[in-house]
């Protein structure tokens, strides 16, 4: 038979209730098998509650009243957006470049700006950028596909700011990128590698640690400064015969310096684009326009047809027999080789090699000799300067007597040989622009006022 359970109802009064409660909870104790902890001393509770100082934000509308001051709650930012930096938006704001590393996550080329300059990174013993490199500084491979090498950050500088489209360049250092204008090289591929990389394809004892491959400049599309323009003179340089590269590229500069209009280079001559010759150079490529590789057929098309030739030579008047026949041994720097005065291989035989009878029987213009201080830039000139070892070409001596031209020496005291040709172009193309300066001056005092 089951036993029904019911209710049990103690009638305790208020006062009485503690008591009760106390022998009920030692009863469970007791019934748990726990022993009854006595503590001894007044126990305190204290309960600690965190004040939150909060103040109302009041909102401005975009009109700049504060409206009715009413107050409204503040907005507790997230983590994400307390970290993000803030955008203003300014449309008088000059844009910022920044410079990042491709493989980035979607998420953050969302964010990234038009300006933005991306680069990759070159992978260690990368033989494709290494080879690229060295192909680069082949003439054959300038000559195919058109393309130069440029290092330094002074020279890369230059380039850009004259219009040379930059294909490719290595840097070491990201902060050099800085120090190029940022619109120029969006289009390029930005390669970043190591410096010992650089060192390793570099030819300089101290490399900038900057490389750029260039598309091979066009003369006639190249923005040359305002300021060669303004000061430039009616006065050419044709080249003729410089193989070496130091002394092409310090002629370049006398050049560039002197105020010549233009540079002519025939064949024969060194390249122009040459790594030593545009080091050389210090920048005179992107200074004043250089035309490479020209048949002396071709020459006259890139001179005026009032212009008169000059050759630089290293006449010696006491040494030089005037009554007898001149011969190429009387014109230092003029080549004495039958092969370079007629040009065609098929012309020399065995007997032109006594060097004796080949001076008496080529052909040598008669062309009047003057020293370099006389006056001889009165209209526009072209001064044609020779190699140290093949000397000049006798199309030179031929174009020169066709036009009017002369001779042009510097004295020099017995016992020297010649000077170095490069020397020789600065002495004489400073001294004609001397001479073309003093000319005009007197005939701005002639005018009447």
């Amino acid at each position: 038979m089951a036993a029904s359970c019911s209710p049990v109802t103690l009638n305790v009064s208020a006062c009485e209730l503690p008591a009760v409660m106390a022998a009920l909870m030692r009863g469970v104790l007791r019934c748990a098998g726990l022993t009854q902890v006595r503590c001894s001393g007044n126990i305190q509770v204290k309960r600690y509650v965190r004040a939150l100082r909060r103040t109302p934000v009041r909102v401005i509308p975009p009109g700049g009243s504060t409206g009715d001051g009413q107050s409204v709650p503040r907005v507790t930012e997230t983590r994400e957006e307390r970290v993000a930096p803030q955008v203003i938006s300014d449309q008088n704001a000059q844009p910022v470049t920044r410079y990042s590393a491709r493989g980035k996550s979607k998420a953050e080329e969302k964010h990234e700006t038009s300006l933005e300059l991306q680069y990759e990174k070159a992978a260690p013993g990368d033989k494709r950028l290494s080879k690229l490199v060295t192909i680069a500084k082949s003439k054959k491979f300038r000559d195919r596909h058109g393309q130069v090498l440029l290092e330094g950050r002074k020279l890369l500088v230059d380039a850009l700011e004259a219009g040379a489209l930059l294909k490719t360049l290595f840097f070491s250092r990201v902060e050099y990128l800085k120090e190029l204008p940022s619109d120029k090289l969006k289009q390029a591929k930005l390669i970043k590698v190591k410096f010992e990389d650089v060192k390793t394809w570099s030819d300089v004892m101290s490399p900038q640690g900057i490389i750029g491959i260039f598309l091979k400049p066009d003369h006639a599309k190249m923005n040359y400064p305002v300021s060669h323009l303004k000061y430039s003179i009616p006065l050419s340089l044709i080249c003729d015969n410089i193989r070496d590269p130091g002394n092409l590229g310090t002629i370049l500069r006398c050049a560039a310096g002197a105020g010549c209009n233009k540079v002519l280079l025939t064949k024969g001559c060194v390249d122009a684009w040459e790594p030593k010759v545009l080091r050389s150079g210090m920048g005179a490529h992107f200074r004043i326009p250089i035309v490479n590789d020209l048949d002396w057929d071709t020459v006259p098309n890139y001179l005026s047809h009032d212009t008169r030739v000059f050759v630089a030579d290293n006449f010696r008047p006491l040494e030089c027999n005037e009554e007898g026949n001149k011969k190429a041994g009387d014109y230092g720097w003029v080549s004495t080789n039958p092969r370079r005065i007629y040009g065609r291989e098929e012309d020399a035989d065995a007997s032109d090699s006594d060097e004796s009878s080949d001076d008496e029987e080529h052909y040598i213009p008669d062309i009047q000799v003057q020293s370099y201080d006389e006056q001889w830039t009165t209209q526009s000139s072209a001064l044609v300067i020779g190699g140290e070892t093949h000397g000049l070409s006798l199309e030179s001596l031929l174009l020169a007597e066709k036009t009017g031209g002369r001779r042009i020496f510097i004295p020099v005291v017995p016992g020297i040989d010649s000077l170095n040709s490069a020397m020789a172009a600065s002495i004489i193309l400073f001294e004609g622009r001397r001479q073309l300066q003093s000319r005009n001056t007197r005939l701005k005092k002639q005018v009447p006022t």
